[in-house]
């Protein structure tokens, strides 16, 4: 009996749709959550990429393995691991933006970098891995979300002051951007300097935030310069 059960795992390859069924259910937790937040990599990015992972280990090791079945001495299983992680790592530096100083995009960079690590531990059949990092990926993404929520409420004050071309709606353009990155807006003024609009916000928020809206502010069409009280 237990030759024809490993026998229909052989033919059916069972193991490797149990592990991309696992894939397709724990990188698509941790998607929904970054999908949920708006983040640049939501739930296809993950589940794509924890799936990928998992297909280029299973393979890997099989392939590996060869006709007897068993690894031969000496071999290093490592490599296509590290491959992995390389290919990633090109992924994740497309979710991170960097103008001026400001960098956002660090956390959904780790992110994929942590699900193509839950992949590879699901290619190579360490199943209780790969779904006690997930949960501990939610936890950290989610539930800490809540603590930085707390830390904001003794953030900094602060000032950011835009140089930009004059417009119909320039200034209303502006301000909704800065109101979308969270930051508390306190005041706005603007003023004309030769050929500039000037115009100051004075804000409330972490320094993540602000970095965040200094990138987003940068983005805009009209703005030449952003600088910030700091």
């Amino acid at each position: 009996m237990s030759d024809v059960f490993h026998r229909a795992i052989e033919i059916f390859r069972l193991d490797l749709m149990l592990q991309l069924g696992l894939a397709t259910l724990l990188g698509g937790a941790i998607g929904l959550e970054r999908e949920l937040g708006g983040k640049p990599a939501g739930l296809r990015t993950n589940i794509l990429i924890c799936v990928g992972s998992v297909l280029y280990t299973h393979l890997s090791i099989a392939m590996l393995r060869g006709p007897g079945g068993s690894i031969p001495a000496g071999t290093d299983t490592t490599r296509v691991a590290a491959q992995i992680v390389t290919g990633v790592g090109f992924i994740g530096a497309g979710t991170i933006l960097h103008a001026r100083g400001a960098v956002v995009g660090l956390t959904s960079a780790a992110t994929i970098w942590v699900v193509a690590a839950i992949g590879i531990a699901l290619g190579s059949g360490y199943y209780l891995e790969g779904v006690g990092t997930t949960l501990a990926v939610i936890i950290v993404l989610a539930g800490l979300g809540r603590v930085e929520k707390i830390v904001q409420g003794h953030s900094m004050r602060s000032t950011i002051t835009v140089h930009a071309r004059s417009g119909p709606t320039v200034v209303e353009d502006l301000e909704t951007l800065v109101r979308r990155t969270g930051l508390d807006l306190l005041t706005v003024s603007n003023r004309q300097e030769n050929v500039d609009l000037v115009i100051e916000f004075e804000l409330r928020g972490s320094k993540r935030l602000y970095d965040q809206a200094v990138v987003t502010l940068l983005h805009h069409d009209h703005v030449r310069t952003v600088s910030t009280g700091e």
